[in-house]
């Protein structure tokens, strides 16, 4: 197999590509490139291209509000950067080639409002309580953990013990291009971590290394076991089934609708560009059109 180059390389091989080869107008690259640097966002090369990431992408989209033409665009890009990428020999076959445009619709953009978080992690917490099982208590600290920082699921399953300052509050996590940050949590994320801290040795073995979250068999945790962990509770607590992408979105949201700067949400996200944090604001101007919409006298609203 070919060495493959980095994936901003890769994206813009394949712009050429499309210009050039395919003889796309500028307007579907423009496109294209925008779709697909917002979906390789965090990945370090193209073996993190999976299925189970574009998967994550797609159903970031439909959460974040994304029109169903946009979430159908952004499945051809995906598929297309796949297929380029497997002509290219940098990877095996095309990892996008299953994906499906899941169903949107045009209601706001689906995140886990403050109480539907407190009740998420209200109901961990107590699952934790309840069994000497260590599972439920490493569930309970990657909620809290996802949901305070707002940390991608790739950089979450890379944190290790000696990242995490639960004295000084705030975990170590290692981005796109090795890039690191620190990121602040409050008080209960504290709690929960040090409950799992103490607990992790029962789930430990021989495979664990430093990692800081353990899968069930003692090695570092799968983003898919993360994935299913944040499905199963966001289902739990009455909201909308969420990926950790939407936990992501949802902390972001949060933080924004708080009052924060934006400059300071893209240190916290670690974006490496404004661009991409504003999508974020997409939130607070949708809810306030809806708050508009059914107040106003004048909105133009009917009944």
């Amino acid at each position: 197999m070919a060495s493959p180059p980095d994936l901003d390389q890769a994206v813009d091989m394949y712009m050429d590509h499309l210009r050039l080869v395919l003889g796309r107008s500028e307007n579907t690259v423009r496109a294209y490139s925008a779709d697909l640097r917002a979906a390789c966002e965090g990945l370090d090369g193209v073996e993190g291209f999976t299925l189970d990431h574009c998967r994550d992408v797609l159903d970031w989209a439909v959460e974040a509000g994304h029109s169903a033409t946009s979430v159908a665009r952004m499945v051809s890009s995906l598929r297309g950067f796949g297929g380029y990428l497997a002509r290219q020999g940098w990877v095996g076959t095309n990892p996008a080639a299953p994906l499906r445009a899941p169903k949107t619709d045009r209601h706001l953009p689906r995140v886990l409002k403050a109480d539907g978080a407190r009740e998420m992690l209200d109901a961990a917490a107590q699952a934790a309580g309840e069994t000497d099982d260590p599972v439920p208590t490493r569930d309970w600290a990657m909620l809290e953990l996802l949901y305070a920082t707002g940390v991608r699921v790739s950089e979450l399953v890379g944190v290790d013990l000696d990242d995490v300052d639960t004295g000084e509050r705030t975990v170590r996590v290692t981005g796109k291009g090795g890039k690191t940050r620190v990121v602040p949590f409050g008080p209960s994320t504290a709690t929960a971590l040090r409950a799992w801290i103490d607990a992790r040795p029962r789930l430990s073995g021989p495979s664990s290394g430093p990692a800081l979250f353990l899968g069930v068999r003692g090695g570092r945790i799968d983003p898919r076991q993360v994935r299913t962990v944040v499905r199963t509770a966001t289902a739990a607590a009455g909201g909308p089934t969420l990926s950790p992408h939407g936990i992501r979105h949802s902390t972001a949201t949060a933080v924004l609708e708080g009052g924060a700067d934006l400059r300071i949400v893209q240190e916290l996200l670690g974006h490496s560009s404004m661009a991409t944090t504003q999508i974020y604001t997409h939130v607070g101007t949708e809810r306030l059109k809806a708050v508009y919409r059914q107040a106003h006298p004048r909105s133009g609203a009917t009944d």
